[in-house]
């Protein structure tokens, strides 16, 4: 009976340091997390907005027109910062199985900056806690499972840079007022229904194609390179649907998507959510 006792003291020992350190490393990354996004907003409230003229908006393509009358129906606010929040399925890379994710981002409109976390439960009681940072042309990225063991950490590449940036574009139908001619973003004709969007900032660029519906309202974007499917991440998918536009705060927003991987011809889901929160700043 005392060995058992011992073995009972000793079990539970090792569990209040487990929640210990556990409780200690989900307070670090909490820390860390808000940092970053008060490092976004301090960008944010570094920069400027302007309205753009009407001869800049008469000169875009026309379905890039169709699509400003269509995302601001009271004018042009003005923006520099938005925060939403959203919940979905999520499947983690190189796995087939969704699991219930709620994810956040902090986002500077005129300059191209992101804070994106999010918490995923993988088994009863275990979750990941991940995120993505990009700012001035720079990016890291930490996965940590119960917010204290790391098994994501990726820093800046050329490669992750360009696409922490495209990140930001593949976002923007969340905050039109970053495609407006003026800022980081320019448009190339197409067609009737699509435009080549290119973003260009801090020695970098990348771009999407945007195919619009019959409303004028962005439906997807879509990558002009095939994505890795091997990579430990997502990155930025390189595949976007929108749907389920509403008004907030005077700009129709989406409120349903489905980010995905796209390689070979194939796309591959990852990120299927809807927005629960959005407010601009």
């Amino acid at each position: 009976m005392r060995v058992w006792k011992w073995i009972s003291r000793g079990a539970a020992m090792l569990l209040m340091g487990a929640a210990v350190t556990v409780g200690i490393g989900s307070y670090r990354t909490e820390r860390d997390i808000g940092r970053l996004q008060d490092a976004i907003a301090g960008i944010a409230a570094a920069t400027s907005f302007e309205q753009p003229s009407e001869s800049d908006l008469a000169a875009l393509p026309a379905p890039v027109r169709r699509y400003f009358a269509f995302a601001f129906p009271r004018g042009i606010p003005e923006a520099r910062l938005v925060r939403q929040t959203s919940e979905g399925q999520f499947r983690r890379p190189r796995t087939e199985t969704f699991n219930f994710t709620k994810a956040e981002q902090v986002i500077a409109i005129s300059q191209p900056a992101l804070m994106f976390s999010a918490t995923t439960p993988i088994i009863p009681g275990v979750w990941a806690r991940a995120y993505d940072f990009f700012a001035n042309g720079e990016m890291e990225m930490k996965a940590k499972i119960l917010s204290t063991l790391t098994v994501v950490d990726e820093r800046e590449t050329p490669e992750l840079n360009v696409i922490s940036l495209r990140r930001w574009l593949l976002e923007s139908p969340l905050y039109p007022q970053a495609l407006l001619p003026g800022g980081q973003v320019t448009w190339q004709p197409i067609d009737d229904q699509s435009a080549r969007a290119i973003v260009a900032a801090d020695g970098l660029q990348s771009s999407m194609i945007v195919y619009f519906d019959k409303t004028g309202a962005i439906a997807r974007m879509v990558a002009e390179e095939d994505g890795d499917l091997d990579t430990p991440y997502h990155g930025s998918g390189e595949h976007v649907t929108r749907s389920d536009y509403r008004e907030v705060d005077g700009v129709m927003i989406p409120h349903e998507f489905v980010i995905s991987r796209m390689a070979d011809g194939g796309i591959f889901p990852f990120f299927e959510a809807r927005l629960n929160s959005l407010s601009f700043e």
